[in-house]
């Protein structure tokens, strides 16, 4: 059958065979002629890509250029010889272990590669020799195709036949990018260890290895050092692994302490921030196209605002130094209603070594402590408690493991002291708030819910808060951790009457061709009630209220300007905050020492607030007058005498002559709410809420030594 139909269609298939066999020769001979046209890399086309299409990232006005990834680059190029055996080996190891015995390509690397990368949907592996690697960086193309591909193949076969290993690995050496404006294991030995690359050690070497993989993320100046510390290990364990070193030096290299230095360099602006974008760029659109893409950044930062908070850092950081025991600061400023950053100071000087300058605090995490009030005092508003709410400031059992009377800290009890030891009696919630007063903001967390509270925070921003059970009634305290920064986005919340915009370091991202590829979206939502936000802000801007504990003419009263603020220490004295806005700028600065040492025993009102005025009066002199809406006045007809400051008891009645009168004796709020219903019903038996008696304990004490234990009726003026 078969055989009869090739015999009828004998030459039809014929003329098929030979067109299809003059088409494979015409294809093959074009692939010859495009793969003959192929230029080896040298090490002036890598260098000449990479300047061109640099990445540049400018101020807000895009007139100010802060940083060119190509600008300046440092490059110092050495013979294979005068390369430490330990860097040639450590590269090697980790980046390419068969390096000597391929010629130029392993396509089963490639093929282990793709698989892994599907299976695991992270595309985390590469496949690539040395040798590619050396191929890749001459291209002229970022684009990821099958062509660029097989390109990068050939050309790495052809590279192998004209040049040596030796030569091949000493172009990779000194070309490879460690981030920044260094390329080259000469430039990056001298810029991270101050020594020559042949002098450096086995652990340095292993570091050096680590990093060309992602040197933004790795970065030892930057938050993952955790991350940098694991690959270096594991560059050492695959040296050892292929026999470049001892199981002795393994060992030794793992124990070596190594430092980082790290030297001052004019071609960067405000290096904190800088340093912040590229990492947002980074984790956009990766590596490869920040130093070599060509991207046109317009950043937020404000750079005049930039410039007067690196001064103020740096000259207040050395005066708390001597005076406080406090050698950094860091200042972040945004704008509420759009969310850009305008201002990024990390510390007091990024190119200090004794400080560790090079870390930005703005996005380390610390305790907040007193700054975290406003947003539990916010769910207690929501929940239904007002600010003229009156709870009892007095000495505090809060453990329901421990008996009221037992007012101490041991044995996992928790009666917390106030920052002056005094303790007020019956207070508003504005004024506890407003004077920063710990026992009564440890009743109002309980009132408002810990849960509901930390939801409201996260809400608003502070995404560093996570489990509750991590905190208990700490919270409110400062318990938990936060950064500067989404501290201070956190508080423009209140600044934009309870709407959350996202906050961002970029308003614009062009690449080479003037393409737009981002533009700022502040996409904003309500997240907490507008009349909420507004009490805040009342309370935070009230000078009366927090003239008791601050004095009248403190440096968080503005005379001219609507300005809440709100300063905040934590017990061990390692933080001291200051947080405050207007309608159109917040601004938070922090106080303290990198390495977690306490400071002296003072409050942030001494050792921060003085640097968050300085730079609030000149950030206020740029921007215009804005003023916080006063919030609405509701009706008090029905409200408890509780919930409307009237603490001498819980019913309250007017005669026909007008005279009003308040019964029931002297008890605590818990007498009076259902924490969850504060506006229901009376409950009907109080004494079932947990901290009833802890709270009534202090309060009848308080009662009888004021001679008010009888419950007859008081009197209202």
């Amino acid at each position: 059958m078969i055989g009869e139909f090739i015999k009828k269609h004998k030459q039809i298939i014929k003329t098929l065979l030979t067109l299809s066999l003059s088409a494979f020769l015409v294809l093959g001979a074009i692939t010859i002629f495009w793969i003959s046209s192929f230029k080896v890399p040298t090490s002036e086309s890598i260098r000449e890509r990479r300047i061109i299409e640099s990445t540049k990232i400018y101020d807000r006005t895009g007139k100010v250029l802060l940083y060119d990834t190509g600008d300046n680059v440092r490059r110092s190029i050495v013979s294979i010889e005068e390369i430490s055996r330990n860097i040639k080996n450590a590269t090697i190891a980790i980046e390419d272990r068969e390096f000597y015995g391929h010629s130029g390509v392993k396509p089963t690397a490639f093929i282990r590669a793709t698989l892994v990368n599907i299976l695991s949907l992270n595309f985390s592996q590469g496949g690539s020799t040395i040798t590619q690697q050396v191929v890749k960086n001459s291209l002229l193309t970022s684009e990821k195709l099958i062509s660029r591909k097989l390109k990068e193949w050939v050309l790495a076969i052809k590279l192998e036949q004209v040049a040596t290993k030796d030569e091949i690995l000493s172009m990779y050496l000194n070309e490879i990018p460690y981030g920044g404006v260094i390329y080259g294991v000469e430039e990056a030995s001298g810029a991270f260890f101050n020594k020559k690359s042949k002098d450096v050690s086995l652990a340095e070497a292993a570091y050096l290895a680590a990093l060309p993989k992602a040197p933004t993320f790795y970065s030892p100046y930057g938050k993952n050092k955790e991350k940098l510390e694991e690959r270096k290990n594991l560059v050492l364990r695959e040296m050892l692994r292929n026999n470049f070193i001892t199981e002795e030096e393994y060992n030794q290299g793992i124990k070596e302490e190594v430092s980082f230095t790290v030297k001052g360099d004019s071609s960067i602006k405000a290096p904190h921030f800088v340093f912040y974008v590229i990492e947002y760029l980074k984790k956009k659109y990766g590596d490869e196209i920040i130093n070599s893409g060509g991207l046109r950044v317009t950043t937020s930062l404000n750079y005049d605002l930039q410039s007067i908070g690196e001064k103020i850092a740096y000259d207040y950081a050395l005066e708390n130094k001597k005076k406080f025991n406090a050698e950094n600061i860091s200042i972040v400023a945004t704008d509420p209603k759009t969310g850009e950053i305008l201002t990024m100071v990390g510390s007091r000087n990024y190119f200090d070594k004794e400080i560790d300058g090079a870390f930005n605090v703005s996005l380390a995490k610390r305790q907040p402590g007193s700054t975290i009030k406003p947003f539990v005092y916010a769910e207690a508003f929501y929940k239904g408690f007002s600010p003229e709410t009156v709870v009892f400031d007095l000495k505090t059992q809060f453990s329901t493991m421990c008996a009221p009377n037992n007012l101490t800290m041991d044995n996992g009890c928790y009666a917390p002291d106030n920052y002056d030891n005094v303790f007020r009696g019956p207070i508003t919630l504005r004024n506890a708030l407003a004077q920063s007063i710990n026992v009564p903001s440890v009743k109002v967390l309980y009132l408002a819910g810990l849960s509901e509270s930390i939801r409201l925070a996260r809400d608003m921003g502070i995404e560093s808060l996570s489990n509750k059970g991590d905190y208990g009634l700490t919270l409110v305290l400062g318990g938990g951790e936060v950064t500067p920064l989404e501290l201070t986005a956190g508080y423009g919340v209140f600044a934009n009457n309870g709407i959350k915009t996202n906050i961002t370091p970029v308003i614009e991202i062009k690449n080479k061709n003037g393409e737009i590829l981002e533009k700022h979206d502040p996409k904003p939502i309500q997240v907490l009630d507008k009349e909420i936000a507004l009490k805040i802000s009342s309370i935070l801007s009230d000078n009366e209220a927090r003239a008791p504990s601050f004095g009248q003419t403190s440096a968080l009263y503005f005379s001219n300007r609507d300005v809440a603020v709100k300063t905040g220490t934590t017990n061990n004295y390692k933080d001291a905050w200051i947080m405050g806005y207007t309608p159109n700028i917040a601004v938070g600065s922090w106080a303290g020492n990198n390495d977690n040492t306490p400071m002296e025993k003072k409050v942030a009102g001494f050792i921060v607030a003085p640097v968050w005025r300085a730079f609030m009066d000149q950030a206020l002199a740029k921007i215009p007058d804005e003023q916080f809406e006063e919030p609405l006045v509701g009706d008090k007809s029905k409200t408890k005498p509780v919930l409307q400051g009237i603490w001498q008891g819980g019913i309250l009645a007017t005669s026909t002559s007008g005279v009003s009168t308040v019964s029931g004796g002297v008890h605590s709020i818990l007498n009076w709410v259902n924490k969850d219903d504060p506006n229901g019903s009376y409950p009907e038996n109080p004494s079932v809420d947990p901290q009833f008696e802890r709270w009534e304990y202090g309060v009848r004490i308080w009662a009888q030594d004021h001679g008010l234990s009888n419950d007859l009726p008081f009197t209202l003026d």
